[in-house]
């Protein structure tokens, strides 16, 4: 058992809350990509909602968006993890942050490839 997970209830929610923002501010601050990811879905979520499609496309229209953020979130926390780890260049730790790029050139692709076969 962690010595962190002492909280439970109603104050572990906000705790974690909390720690979830402090996230998304680190990220924001901190991420280009995210910040470019941001203004990205802050274009295309509005847009789905005056697109003629039905609900279901719409939905997939913003999951995908929101989907890329969320990748973009992991792929940073694995870089800040190798970074704390040591800077020192290992073979390991390039495949650990090239496979957090890989995962978010997927989804940035499923973004192009589900817009596009909604649209077209």
């Amino acid at each position: 058992m962690s010595p962190f997970k002492g909280q439970t209830g109603l104050k572990r929610i906000l705790n974690a809350s909390g720690y979830s923002l402090d996230g998304l501010r680190a990220a924001f601050t901190g991420e280009a990509a995210f910040r470019q990811l941001v203004l990205l879905n802050v274009v295309l979520i509005p847009l789905s909602f005056f697109l003629n499609v039905s609900r279901v496309e719409q939905a997939l229209l913003i999951a995908v968006c929101l989907l890329a953020l969320i990748v973009e979130l992991l792929n940073s926390a694995v870089e800040a993890a190798i970074d704390r780890i040591s800077l020192e260049l290992h073979p390991l730790s390039k495949n650990a942050k090239d496979m957090g790029s890989a995962a978010q050139f997927v989804a940035l692709t499923m973004i192009g490839l589900v817009w596009a076969l909604i649209l077209l």
